[in-house]
């Protein structure tokens, strides 16, 4: 399972430990990745997701997964969630 968030698109990121004595080993930094279950209102369903802990915020803050969708940029989004936003415009559009 890939270790990116499914709506913002962060990834790992690697740097270093460095200890008391200044030493450095290479390190990586994983997101805080959840599997969480949102609730689409245009489409009336529900869609199982792995985001971030910063993207579950986001969502709250826009005001759910439509909207936050309707303003992600597509580039960023997973392949699954770019055709959950598809279907949420085509929802939107038909109504």
């Amino acid at each position: 399972m890939s270790r990116v968030c499914e709506l913002t698109g962060k990834g790992p990121m690697t740097g270093n430990n460095v200890s008391h004595a200044n030493n450095k080993t290479k390190r990586r930094f994983l997101p805080n990745l959840n599997d969480v279950t949102l609730q689409s209102e245009a489409l009336g369903r529900a869609f199982k997701l792995r985001i971030s802990a910063a993207a579950l915020r986001s969502v709250d803050h826009r005001g759910g997964l439509d909207a936050f969708l309707a303003k992600a940029k597509n580039d960023e989004l997973s392949a699954n969630a770019l055709k959950i936003k598809k279907d949420i415009a085509k929802a939107q559009a038909a109504a």
